[in-house]
């Protein structure tokens, strides 16, 4: 960031605000989804934006996923640049074939005679007890499948910036925002998230992770919620004198792996922190990728994810299987 600064925003106002900007700019750019309009979206996703471009643009739908996705997929190839929340990652299944075969692959099977110019938004994470249906996180899920790039932002200041980024994009992006780094009153965020933001529009390039912190000791590579954990647990870490290095990846797809290699040539050490599960997913992702570049400087690697079982209700189990910040030390520590 080479401007000064001198105002902090959520990440909510963060995103609305590089919303209504490219709104502004572009006249093909509108938002719709379920309770985006009135209610301003419940993680306050488009919370005043109603007001400035009315319901022309900014459009409540019914309850069915597959219609306004689909509808997203048509104005997308027809030239418009259409923003589709679906409200939790979870109900993608609903809109599976709309997602998996069409949003993604339209311009492969059209020999690239259409573009799919849409921003898929959705909010993800649990930590606020609503269990196994509306609170996983499922990055690798998208992240596996070609045709789709995946943004996952942890401040304020990268959530607009990947937001400008994602919206000028002609390909469909997924861009997924944890609940819990919102900044919302009734789901409280770490101090983290809620970042000097500049007024003037920018744009962060896909696929350049963001070191958090510089260490020598070991990398700690994660996204989302648990960049925030990371850095608290490099923060008890370094009082004992370890120094963790902290990548924020930013984007799934596409995959700055040379981040990662090159903080890992110099550490020696690996942790990787997701909160998706932990089978088949980002972790697996991070470690074979070093071992591929760097087998012969990596010491020790561990794993920090979801165990592979649905999310608890009980706030007590919940709190079991969601990794924290000591998990992440612990994790840090097993390996010296």
């Amino acid at each position: 960031m080479s401007e000064t600064v001198d105002r902090d925003l959520t990440m909510s106002r963060a995103i609305v605000e590089a919303i209504g900007d490219e709104m502004r700019e572009n006249e093909e750019v509108f938002y719709m989804g379920e309770d985006v309009a009135d209610y301003g979206g419940i993680f306050d996703s488009t919370q005043g934006l109603l007001d400035e471009f009315g319901y022309d643009r900014i459009m409540d739908v019914p309850i069915s996923e597959t219609a306004y996705l689909g509808a997203a997929v048509g104005a997308a190839q027809q030239g418009m640049r259409p923003i589709a929340e679906l409200m939790f990652v979870d109900f993608f299944g609903v809109a599976m074939d709309q997602i998996y075969n069409q949003m993604a692959k339209n311009t492969y099977m059209s020999g690239g005679a259409v573009n799919v110019p849409m921003v898929m938004t959705t909010a993800v994470g649990g930590t606020y007890n609503d269990a196994a249906q509306h609170s996983q996180t499922l990055y690798g899920t998208f992240a596996h499948l070609p045709g789709m790039k995946v943004v996952v932002p942890s401040t304020a200041y990268d959530a607009k910036g990947l937001m400008h980024n994602a919206i000028r994009d002609d390909d469909p992006v997924v861009y997924m925002y944890h609940k819990r780094l919102m900044g919302l009153g009734w789901l409280p965020a770490p101090d983290g998230p809620k970042t000097p933001v500049p007024e003037t529009d920018y744009t962060i390039p896909f696929g350049q992770a963001d070191v958090k912190r510089e260490g020598a000791d070991v990398t700690i590579v994660t996204l989302g919620l648990h960049v925030h954990r990371a850095l608290d647990a490099a923060a008890a870490l370094a009082a004992d004198g370890v120094d963790a290095e902290v990548i924020d990846l930013r984007t799934l797809v596409p995959l700055d792996r040379e981040t990662v290699v090159e903080s890992v040539r110099k550490t020696g050490h690996l942790v990787v922190v997701d909160e998706d599960y932990r089978s088949f997913g980002l972790t697996g992702e991070i470690v074979a990728s070093v071992a591929d570049e760097a087998l012969d400087a990596l010491s020790a690697v561990e794993r920090v994810a979801l165990p592979d079982v649905p999310i608890p209700y009980a706030r007590s189990l919940e709190t079991e299987v969601v990794p924290g910040a000591t998990d992440i030390e612990a994790a840090v520590r097993s390996l010296r």
